[in-house]
C-alpha cells in the first residue's frame, strides 16, 4: 500500500462520518418543519372553522360549549371539593354523602352529594330516628345535650328528605357530622325551601350534585352546649348539573329569620368560593369549571 492510500483511508472515514450527520441533520430538519407545517395547519384549519361558524350565525364559544356538552360521563366524585389545608379535615364518606369534619368547631366543614331523580323519594322516613353522636370522630364531639335549649335547631346539611331512598342512608342523615346549630325559622323557611327546591331541580334535571356547609365569618364565635359546638354565621350551598349543557349556582343564608324569595340568596359558586375559601367542582374540566362557577343567574335553573 503507498503513502497516498494510507492517507486516504482517514479522509475517507472522515467523510463518511460527516456525511452521516449531514443526514442525520436532515431528517431532524425534516421532522422539525414537518411539525411546524402540521401545527400552522391545524391552527388555520381550526380558524377557519371559526369563521365559518360566525358567517352561519352559530355561537363562538361553540367549542367552548360543544366541550361542555361531551360531559356526557361525570367524572365520579365530581361533588367533592378539593382537600383544605387552612383547617381540620377529616373525610367520611356514608352511603348517601361524603363530609368534611372539623374537629375544632365540631361541625362539618362541608357536606357533598349526587341527588338523582330516584332518590328525592322512597319508604324511608325520618320517624323514630334520633340524632346521633359520631363516634368515628374524636370527642369533644357534639351531641344530643349540646342543643338541649339552646336556642337552635339541629339543622341537616344533606336533608333527611334526600334519604327517603335507603334505611342507612336515612339513618346516617342524623349524624351530628351531617348537622349544624341553626335558626329555627330559618330551618323551618327559606332553607327548607330551597332544599325542596333542590329536589325539584333534581326530578326534572334527572341528577345534580350538592355541596352544603357553614360559613365562619373572622372573628370569635358563639359556642353551645359542653362540647362547645360553634355557631356558624351564615350558611352555603352550591349546586351543579352536568345534564346537557353544564350549569351551577351558589346560595348564601344567613343564621337568621328570613322570607325572601330564592333569588335574593344567590351568588354565584366563585363568590362563595370567595367566603369559604373551599374549591368547589375541581374535577370538572378547568374551561368548563371556570364558565359555570361565574355564573349567578336564577333565571337558567327556571
Amino acid at each position: 500500500m503507498n503513502r497516498k492510500n494510507i492517507t486516504a483511508l482517514p479522509l475517507a472515514a472522515l467523510l463518511a462520518t460527516a456525511l452521516a450527520a449531514c443526514e442525520l441533520n436532515t431528517d431532524k430538519v425534516k421532522e422539525a418543519v414537518s411539525q411546524k407545517v402540521e401545527e400552522k395547519l391545524t391552527d388555520y384549519a381550526s380558524q377557519a372553522i371559526d369563521r365559518l361558524a360566525q358567517e352561519a350565525g352559530l355561537d363562538p364559544q361553540h367549542e367552548t360549549d360543544t366541550k361542555a356538552e361531551a360531559l356526557a360521563e361525570t367524572p365520579d366524585g365530581v361533588e367533592i371539593p378539593a382537600p383544605l389545608t387552612d383547617r381540620k379535615e377529616q373525610i367520611l364518606s356514608r352511603t348517601a354523602y361524603t363530609t368534611s369534619y372539623n374537629s375544632d368547631t365540631r361541625l362539618p366543614n362541608w357536606v357533598a352529594w349526587q341527588l338523582t331523580a330516584e332518590h328525592t323519594s322512597g319508604p324511608h322516613k325520618r320517624g323514630g330516628i334520633d340524632f346521633a353522636e359520631d363516634e368515628d370522630v374524636p370527642e369533644p364531639r357534639a351531641t344530643d345535650w349540646d342543643y338541649y335549649r339552646s336556642g337552635y335547631d339541629r339543622g341537616h346539611l344533606c336533608p333527611s328528605a334526600d334519604n327517603k331512598w335507603s334505611e342507612a342512608a336515612q339513618r346516617e342523615s342524623f349524624l351530628f357530622t351531617n348537622i349544624c346549630p341553626q335558626n329555627h325559622s330559618l330551618n323551618a323557611g327559606d332553607w327548607n325551601e330551597m332544599e325542596q327546591q333542590c329536589r325539584r331541580w333534581a326530578k326534572e334535571l334527572g341528577s345534580i350534585y350538592i355541596v352544603s356547609g357553614p360559613i365562619l365569618y373572622k372573628g370569635k364565635h358563639k359556642t353551645i352546649g359542653k362540647n362547645k359546638v360553634v355557631v356558624p354565621e351564615a350558611f352555603f350551598k352550591v349546586v351543579l348539573c352536568t345534564e346537557g349543557k353544564p350549569k351551577a349556582i351558589g346560595f348564601i343564608y344567613k343564621n337568621q329569620p328570613g322570607n325572601r324569595p330564592k333569588g335574593d340568596y344567590v351568588n354565584s359558586v366563585d363568590e362563595v368560593e370567595r367566603i369559604t375559601g373551599i374549591d368547589f367542582f375541581p374535577a370538572l374540566p378547568d374551561d368548563v369549571e371556570d364558565k359555570v362557577e361565574a355564573e349567578a343567574d336564577i333565571n337558567n335553573w327556571l
